[in-house]
């Protein structure tokens, strides 16, 4: 009975890549996932009941399917049902999509919570209140772009998500004056190219820091650390811990070397030989440093042992060092 739920929904969701991904694709589509649908009744048949103000109740039998807009909320959510491992070239095509079709506002670098509503009617609700460009009608949200962004480095999109980190609307590669606030300073939205008032084209409004530090807390996890920092090591079913990165290499300072706080008390720095990004990639040594004067020890391997694990799980290392 699961296996016909699920073929039923992956057979719908099929559909509506047809029906509601359309565009300038060979087959006419965009290859963008669509999010939301209209549906008019087209065919129906009384009840013979009446509601309280006297209108018929009825029985629908057929209906009419309207497609809306791209919002970037399908893409994003269709990129966490594809694999995370060996689905690479699936989520490569999903972003490459992405950044062909109207959600991508090629003035800011960024992408638009939707692509243009122009025409759509009022039925689609209050976002149709807005200018374009502004608010949830076509504006950078910021929120949901950060999703976007997370969602290309769990799919492994590293290189890609380098290039949108620094040349998009992350904040901390914004123009601060251009953005009109502190780069500390997340906004609900960041006002499109859309917008008539091109002097307000990148300036975000309405101060706001949940949804998008989330997001960007997540990020910084992936990027620093890794999906997995702890394991356990399936043939001697011990705990083991290590380090799998995703950094580019303007991160690194001209030593090669770049430094953070695990757990806000252990200091980690990776020391990279050679030029070029850190992907997909784990240390060949350690060097750690335990605390209240137990000494250092030196690890020949990619993975440091249970005890160094369950002592960094109790914070009792002053410093680690990862050599990559």
């Amino acid at each position: 009975m699961l296996k016909r739920f699920i073929l039923h929904v992956e057979m719908g969701m099929d559909r509506a890549m047809k029906i509601g991904s359309h565009g300038d694709g060979d087959d006419g589509s965009t290859g963008v996932a669509p999010s939301y649908f209209s549906y008019n009744v087209t065919k129906w048949t009384e009840t013979g009941e009446l509601n309280a103000d006297g209108h018929p109740y009825v029985n629908a039998e057929g209906f009419e399917v309207g497609v809306f807009p791209l919002f970037l909320e399908g893409p994003t959510r269709m990129m966490k049902t594809l694999p995370q491992e060996g689905g690479l070239e699936e989520n490569l095509k999903v972003y490459e999509n992405v950044k062909n079709s109207g959600l991508y506002d090629k003035e800011l670098n960024a992408y638009t919570v939707s692509s243009s509503l122009v025409g759509q009617s009022y039925d689609m609700g209050r976002m149709m209140a807005f200018s374009p460009g502004w608010l949830e009608n076509q504006s950078v949200w910021t929120h949901m772009s950060y999703k976007f962004y997370l969602q290309l480095l769990r799919a492994g999109l590293s290189t890609q998500f380098f290039g949108e980190l620094k040349g998009g609307s992350m904040l901390p590669f914004v123009d601060f004056k251009k953005y009109g606030r502190s780069l500390l300073e997340c906004s609900s939205f960041i006002a499109s190219s859309a917008f008539p008032d091109e002097d307000q084209h990148g300036r975000g409004f309405l101060a706001r820091l949940s949804g998008s530090t989330a997001e960007f807390l997540s990020m910084w996890v992936l990027m620093f650390i890794g999906k997995h920092p702890f394991v356990v090591d399936e043939l001697s079913g011990e705990l083991q811990m290590t380090f799998e990165p995703a950094l580019p290499e303007w991160a690194f300072d001209e030593r090669g070397e770049v430094s953070y706080k695990l757990f806000s008390e252990i200091h980690v720095t990776y020391k990279k030989d050679g030029k070029g990004d850190l992907i997909n990639a784990r240390p060949h040594k350690f060097e750690v440093k335990m605390k209240g004067g137990e000494g250092s020890v030196e690890i020949e391997d990619s993975v440091l042992p249970e005890w160094i694990a369950q002592k960094a799980r109790r914070l009792d290392i002053e410093k680690i060092v990862a050599y990559f």
